[in-house]
């Protein structure tokens, strides 16, 4: 069960950082801009929940220009928690005890 909300949790996560992403390729490139309220509500609420994550993430990568790869990073570490850990782990804790 509580497996189950963690992975639902790591779920929506991962759609509000692609969400994010074409968002920011979008402003990028000026398909859409930011003095549209709607746009602009939408990407600082999306910067307000993802930058936290973010962070550390680019402390440790080196800078790329304007290219940013803290989203792939994250994406790639849901993936491995989500497909990876949480299985193996929701099995080693419901195996009897040795």
């Amino acid at each position: 069960m509580l497996f189950g909300i963690v992975q639902i949790l790591l779920n929506v996560l991962w759609w509000i950082i692609v969400i994010q992403a074409v968002l920011s390729i979008l402003i990028s490139f000026n398909v859409i801009n930011t003095y549209n309220d709607f746009v602009s509500s939408l990407w600082r609420g999306l910067n307000t929940l993802t930058e936290p994550i973010y962070r550390p993430i680019r402390r440790i990568l080196p800078d790329t220009g304007p290219m940013d790869f803290a989203p792939f990073v994250v994406l790639i570490l849901i993936a491995i928690v989500n497909y990876a850990v949480i299985p193996n782990l929701a099995v080693a804790l419901s195996s009897p005890s040795v």
